[in-house]
């Protein structure tokens, strides 16, 4: 069986002994593109005669190397200039195109040297003089040309995470708000962690306004499914929920509203979201909670309850459907806990039992005297503990606790 291919720092390494080992455990696949029986028989020399163990392979025209690549992608194409059906920096663009993961190294005549230093800026790896290789730079050549290429595809690489990073950043401030508080009667705690199953955040939302007459909005939702798509879409339903709200409409008809742009915006026809979303004015013993297929809530007062208050389907599944307006008494001290189900929904152990709506009551019972931040916190960490011997929490979780003092 062949080894795994050695990384760039191995084959460039300045210990001779450490890239040898390197290329002692590992054979490239080396692709000869080259139409003259006699200049391939040379390339064959020079490989018995150097240090290199490679699978060499040989294609005698650009149509004949095509199909060598698309067989079996080598590590490394010796490419002739003048073959039949493609000569020149076109010769390279084309081999390029059809074997991207490759190292090109071009072989060219004495008085071509121009040319070869055309393919390098083509994009070429290096170039080699016919009749002028020694056995020892030969395998060197080929060795550097090839960690030159891991080189380029791991900048690549970094470019490309650098990129997704900056629109995760767009994601992250759409999806992570600052909650608007006008006042000092509310105490807020929200927290979001991105499932094991992508490092970027998914399509879980929350937000919490605060009114200037002093009344608390707030909603935790989740978009189904992972990806760009579902966390844009969790991006614009949190936007427009703080619109709404700002816009003085709550309660049923913004849900109504939610699930138009839900329906407008979705990529696919069976994308769906839940969410709660509740009103509370301080003083008055309890809020307004509209619950559209999403799982009820905690509450603590000395304790802590599950509440699930009278609701509709999730937005996206029934279009034009209504969602009823619930009261939830919250007597003073009391604080409310809205959250995903990626919160109970994880592992506990290696086997398929799941902590569920009655183990996540319980973790929070356990936890039920402890100060909000501590309280939220604990209950992440310790769905996350137990969900540990499976890789983690598989589904993103958000998290907010609200507090009136």
């Amino acid at each position: 069986m062949v080894s795994s291919q050695p990384s760039a720092d191995d084959l460039l390494s300045p210990d001779v002994a450490a890239a040898g080992d390197a290329w002692m455990s590992w054979e490239p696949g080396v692709l000869l593109v080259e139409d003259d029986p006699g200049d391939a028989l040379l390339v064959e020399e020079l490989v018995l005669d150097s240090a290199l163990k490679i699978r060499l392979r040989w294609a005698r025209s650009m149509a004949e190397a095509m199909r060598e690549a698309a067989a079996e992608t080598p590590d490394c194409v010796l490419l002739d200039l003048h073959l039949p059906d493609a000569r020149g920096v076109e010769a390279v663009s084309r081999i390029r195109a059809h074997a991207r993961r490759a190292a090109v190294v071009v072989l060219t005549g004495l008085a071509e040297e121009e040319t070869g230093l055309a393919a390098v800026a083509a994009g070429a790896q290096d170039y080699l003089i016919k009749g002028r290789v020694e056995p020892e730079l030969f395998g060197r050549a080929v060795r550097y040309a090839i960690a030159r290429k891991q080189a380029e595809r791991a900048a690549a690489a970094l470019e490309i995470s650098r990129l997704q990073a900056r629109e995760n950043a767009r994601l992250e401030r759409g999806l992570l708000p600052r909650p608007l508080l006008r006042g000092q009667g509310v105490h807020v705690v929200a927290r979001y962690r991105p499932g094991r199953a992508q490092s970027l955040l998914g399509g879980d939302f929350y937000d919490i306004v605060q009114g200037a007459d002093g009344t608390v909005h707030a909603v935790v939702g989740d978009v189904s499914g992972h990806g760009p798509d579902e966390a844009a879409l969790g991006v614009a339903l949190r936007i427009a929920w703080r619109t709404l709200v700002l816009g003085g409409v709550t309660g049923s008809e913004q849900v109504s509203r939610l699930e138009e742009i839900l329906v407008a915006e979705r990529a696919r026809d069976d994308v769906f979201a839940t969410l709660v979303s509740l009103t509370a004015v301080a003083g008055e013993g309890s809020a307004r909670v509209v619950r559209a297929g999403h799982h009820g809530v905690l509450r603590r007062a000395g304790g802590v309850d599950w509440v699930e208050v009278p609701g509709g389907p999730a937005l996206g599944v029934m279009p034009g459907a209504s969602w009823p307006d619930a009261d939830l008494a919250v007597p003073p001290g009391t604080s409310l806990v809205l959250f995903t189900d990626g919160l109970f929904e994880g592992h506990i152990g290696p086997g398929p039992e799941r902590l569920g709506e009655a183990g996540l009551l319980e973790l929070a019972r356990e936890r039920a005297d402890l100060p909000p931040a501590a309280f939220v916190d604990g209950l992440i960490g310790r769905a996350e503990q137990l969900a540990e011997p499976r890789g983690g929490l598989a589904d993103d979780v958000a998290v907010v606790h609200l507090g009136w003092h």
